[in-house]
């Protein structure tokens, strides 16, 4: 809770709303829960180079928003800040806030330099949140091993100017060590329980009437960006591999790179007892309508910080099957909560899926037990508590 002190903060995101992503949905709720406590909040961001360029600021629900002008490379996933006229008007214009505390989203973007020297030149305290447990791939050798090189020395820079890092997730604090830096904490990815449950129980859309799904057909859900790295392709020819009568219906929610290919596949890998879905992007009513409809949940990440859809699966009660990798394994314990498997490689996959498809009641008790977790443990509530304690 607020002492009564309310503080002008400044939270740097390389990408904020309406991109869609997990760094982008934490910078907006726990703006917005700090907001509702009386402290004033604004969002620096990237500005996609097509769009047309404001120095003045956005609002939106309280929350100030300004976006600096940036190049957009690797299908929108690596902003990069241009340092001309309009960036420097809006540092002044940023400047004469007089912020108490900045915030700082992920360290390897331009942006989180940017914020992190902002901060110092203007003696304000600062802290870095890490979002990752692993280096950022492309999903290309020759990039990917000048990512590592690029990661590991922006971070180098980057601990002059701050000395502050946490993490979403115990998981992405120890994946700090690997740059040399001691996490003094964690910050937890939380989700808004009533908003959601609000959509859950006023559904915009039944899919498994649109989709003419049988009633005792399992559905199995993904959502999240289309990258190799989300175990995508490992999902599908696993539900494909099921050992089963029963009607399996898997949708796939949401876009990126992958999209066409995803479609391809899902042409590709059918049997009369089973199909997949791609739905192209949607937004988050409908979301919450398919975790509605959905019976197990799946998330088979090569790499996770504290996913949002798991907490969003959780909090619609869904049954969970994830990776170790990332903090998902705070909320999820495994075989009490849901399940958690070593990797995404196909047949443990497998495995884990017919577990779950071959045992009703154990997919219900389960799926309570993680919600009682997250509504005790991943609030924002809780998570603005400890950042007020920080600030």
């Amino acid at each position: 809770m607020s002492d009564g002190t309310f503080k002008k903060i400044c939270i740097f995101s390389a990408q904020y709303l309406p991109h869609m992503g997990g760094v982008e949905r934490y910078t907006y709720y726990l703006a917005k829960e700090m907001v509702k406590r009386g402290h004033s909040v604004v969002v620096v961001t990237s500005q996609n180079e097509e769009e047309e360029m404001h120095v003045e600021a956005e609002n939106n629900e309280g929350i100030e928003i300004y976006r600096l002008p940036s190049y957009i490379f690797v299908n929108g996933r690596m902003p990069v800040l241009k340092f001309n006229r309009q960036l420097k008007s809006i540092s002044q214009e940023l400047a004469k806030h007089r912020f108490d505390f900045v915030l700082i989203n992920t360290r390897f973007y331009s942006m989180s330099l940017f914020g992190a020297r902002f901060a110092k030149k203007n003696g304000i305290k600062s802290a870095v949140v890490e979002h990752g447990t692993s280096h950022l791939t492309f999903n290309n050798t020759i990039l990917d091993v000048f990512e590592k090189i690029y990661e590991h020395g922006i971070t180098a820079i980057l601990k002059h100017y701050c000395i502050n890092y946490y993490g979403v997730s115990r998981a992405c604090c120890e994946w700090s060590s690997h740059f040399g830096i001691e996490s003094k904490g964690v910050l937890y990815n939380s989700i808004d329980i009533p908003e959601l449950e609000g959509y859950v129980d006023n559904p915009v859309k039944d899919y498994r009437k649109d989709f003419h799904i049988k009633d005792d057909a399992v559905v199995i859900t993904f959502t999240g960006r289309l990258i190799p790295e989300k175990g995508i392709y490992e999902l599908m020819n696993a539900g494909f591999l099921l050992d089963t009568d029963r009607d399996i219906v898997v949708f796939m929610a949401g876009d990126g790179p992958e999209y066409d290919r995803v479609n391809k596949e899902a042409a590709s890998l059918k049997k009369d007892n089973y199909r997949i879905i791609p739905l192209g992007r949607i937004d988050y009513p409908h979301i919450c309508a398919l975790l509605k409809q959905t019976d197990i949940y799946c998330l088979p990440s090569v790499s996770e910080g504290f996913p949002t859809s798991v907490l969003e699966a959780v909090a619609a009660k869904c049954f969970v099957i994830t990776t170790q990798t990332g903090g998902a394994k705070e909320i999820i314990s495994n075989g009490e909560s849901g399940i958690i498997i070593a990797d995404n490689e196909i047949d443990k996959l497998k495995n884990a899926l017919n577990a779950a498809v071959g045992n009703d009641e154990f997919r219900r008790q389960a799926a309570n037990n993680a919600y009682e977790t997250l509504k005790n443990r991943f609030t924002w509530k809780n998570t603005a508590d400890k950042l007020e304690s920080i600030m």
